[in-house]
């Protein structure tokens, strides 16, 4: 597929300043575009490579300074993150082809109870239970086992290998990635005298609402009795594991290898960076910032605050703990040479 700069800058709504007939075929990091090619700037960083750069259109924020001599065409928009995805939607031929898959390949097991939308794809080897539910326009690909019960909203994907049990609730437009377990058991048992646990039955279920994406090999756990809910929007990282009767509040974001034990409420808009570690029964205010590596033992109250480390501390005081903490080597020699001296001094006495 090719379109013009021009017509680009109209999908975008932007302003062109340029050559609008160019032809482009493709995106591309702007250090390696051709000129068939469009990039962005998006981060000050990059800007460097305005004068230099062989792509034939760049997507710029409305106040950039074009640089003189530079040889591309410039597309303004008021965010060019956003208009980068944009492009790169509009040229994933990939995604179009997901979007457009329909029918039911064999072999695969459909139970006669289950109620399929219109151009719902399920792929071979796919298991689909009893009584389950599944919304117009759906893509199940191969591999994967939809439980009794399950209900999946319109536009939904759910990718190879994707093990979704009973009685879950899968929203409208979300995208399961490869290998994410739905539905599993909450880690809950109870210790016996003799040191042997008991396990307590999970009841419960997972709710996923509207426009939620799910990385691959992630797990969300059932919840004992209600549900294990993830609100509109969120979007969750590769390997990621969300225990039992977790609340994950709406447009919240969260990276790679973290862990929330059950029970814990994390509020809207927040932003969890990767292999972070929260301990059961907290509640996170919205709009809350944790960095990477922290471990969150106890509530947080105020919206909108930064914080990291472990023990996890407000972020300008763990910048300062981590410098007095690379700082223990040379601290610990000082404390020994001090000591030492105050040994001489007390033997002069």
């Amino acid at each position: 597929m090719s379109l013009t700069v021009q017509e680009i800058c109209d999908l975008l709504n932007g302003r062109l300043e340029g050559d609008g007939s160019r032809l482009i075929e493709a995106p591309a990091r702007i250090e390696e575009a051709t000129p068939y090619q469009i990039s962005f700037i998006g981060h000050p960083k990059y800007e460097q490579f305005a004068a230099t750069s062989q792509a034939g259109a760049l997507i710029v924020a409305p106040n950039f300074k074009i640089p003189s001599g530079a040889q591309s065409a410039f597309i303004r928009v008021d965010d060019p993150y956003e208009a980068f995805r944009r492009v790169l939607e509009l040229f994933s031929s990939g995604l179009a082809a997901v979007r457009t898959k329909s029918g039911i390949e064999q072999p695969a097991w459909i139970s006669n109870t289950a109620k399929l939308g219109n151009r719902v794809y399920v792929g071979a080897f796919s298991y689909v239970g009893d009584k389950v539910v599944i919304g117009h326009r759906v893509k199940i690909f191969p591999g994967v086992f939809v439980g009794d019960n399950v209900m999946i909203g319109d536009d939904t994907i759910v990718y190879a290998g994707v093990k979704i049990y009973s009685g879950c609730v899968i929203g409208q437009h979300c995208i399961i990635h490869a290998g994410a377990v739905i539905g599993s058991d909450g880690f809950g048992f109870v210790p016996g005298k003799d040191g042997s646990f008991t396990k307590i039955p999970q009841t419960g279920n997972v709710v996923i609402e509207d426009h939620v994406e799910i990385g691959a090999n992630t797990t969300i756990d059932r919840a004992t009795v209600g549900s294990t809910i993830i609100r509109k929007g969120v979007k969750l990282d590769n390997l990621i594991q969300i225990g039992h009767n977790v609340e994950i509040g709406q447009h919240s974001a969260m990276a790679a290898q973290s862990g929330v034990s059950g029970s814990t409420k994390i509020g809207k808009n927040c932003l969890i960076a990767g292999q972070v570690g929260f301990a059961g029964h907290l509640k996170i205010a919205d709009c809350t910032r944790i960095g990477a590596k922290s471990g969150v033992s106890n509530s947080v109250s105020t919206p909108g605050g930064t914080w990291q480390g472990i023990p996890l501390m407000e972020h300008r005081q763990s910048l300062k703990a981590h410098v007095i903490y690379r700082n223990l080597p040379e601290l610990e020699k000082r404390v020994s040479r001090l000591e030492k001296r105050l040994q001489e001094l007390s033997s002069d006495d």
